[in-house]
């Protein structure tokens, strides 16, 4: 009589099989039997088959079969969060197994600023040096995650830290200094006369800590302007458009504003600026970034950097905090 009871024990511990936890966690999802059978692809009695299974293995009902309807049991709403967890690990971990043995299909998610003004006019040089590489992109200020959302890498903005399982390389130091056309140049030759001109604000930093703003430059500059008046924007491309449009003059970020100023749409006439404590930075999975695609896409960044080095070599920059309160 024991080693029956021993029996039964090891059963009731043994997990079901795989089929009858997925028939559950569809039916639980759907609540619905009927669209469960025709998601899984399987008829109603069959997946009525799988559900009893479980319920016979787990020893307790897990739905109330009601005349047209089913509700979970509480034994059902125990289990249902951990199984739809559990699937949910399973799918992401089975895409990024298939993820590894694909080198032509490159995910990349970077903030909508940086794919606007860094991405998506330059992306096409990528294709044209690696057309076996399909590249993908979304545009998010959302941090995705490596294994659910199936990004290889992340350009991210922010202070360096380590983020366990990733593998962080910082870009070019990034600072901020006042960008115009040339036209709006010549009307306002000096850093004294900015106190005239519309300014421009991108609040997307205004998230750190000094705060690099107008307020900080003017007093880098030993000036006491009124720096609150202005338009104010929240998307770092729509401060450097506004400029570009010459409605006013802006901070501009240098991985935001660098490709308009080599090409002289926009001038940086008073050759002061503000280093950042933050920059972006190349994300992956820690171990990816020797995947030849992956490589292959952070050198061309790292190349793309380099081109419009001359633009920072011709500024004078001071660091955030050495600018006075």
């Amino acid at each position: 009589m024991s080693s029956v009871k021993v029996y039964l024990t090891e059963m009731q511990d043994r997990l079901p099989p795989l089929t009858a936890l997925r028939a559950f966690e569809a039916a639980a999802r759907h609540m619905s039997f009927a669209m469960a059978a025709d998601e899984l692809h399987v008829t109603p009695a069959a997946l009525s088959f799988q559900i009893k299974s479980l319920e016979e293995h787990l020893g307790t009902p897990v739905f109330l079969r009601l005349n047209r309807a089913v509700e979970l049991t509480e034994a059902g709403r125990t289990l249902q969060p951990g199984i739809k967890e559990g699937f949910q690990s399973l799918n992401a971990a089975w895409r990024a197994a298939q993820r590894i043995g694909n080198e032509t299909t490159l995910m990349v998610t970077a903030g909508p600023a940086f794919t606007a003004k860094w991405l998506a006019p330059r992306f096409f040089e990528f294709a044209r040096a690696h057309p076996e590489i399909d590249l993908r992109f979304t545009a998010t200020l959302r941090a995705l995650d490596f294994g659910r959302d199936e990004v290889d890498v992340a350009i991210r903005f922010g202070m360096d830290k380590k983020e366990p399982g990733l593998v962080s390389f910082p870009l070019e130091t990034e600072w901020v200094t006042p960008v115009m056309t040339p036209e709006m140049a010549e009307r306002f030759p000096t850093p004294q006369s900015l106190k005239h001109a519309t300014l421009v604000h991108d609040d997307s930093i205004a998230f750190l800590s000094p705060q690099t703003d107008w307020a900080a430059w003017f007093r880098m500059m030993g000036l006491n302007i009124d720096a609150t008046h202005g338009p104010r924007f929240t998307g770092a491309d729509h401060a450097v458009d506004a400029a570009l449009a010459g409605a006013g003059v802006t901070l501009g970020r240098r991985a935001l504003a660098v490709k308009d100023i080599h090409e002289g749409r926009l001038v940086t006439p008073f050759r002061r600026a503000i280093e950042l404590q933050a920059r972006f930075r190349f994300v992956c999975r820690e171990g990816a970034e020797n995947r030849p695609h992956i490589a292959a896409f952070h050198q061309w960044i790292l190349d793309e950097i380099a081109k419009m080095s001359n633009v920072t070599e011709s500024l004078t920059l001071t660091h955030i905090e050495d600018v006075p309160a």
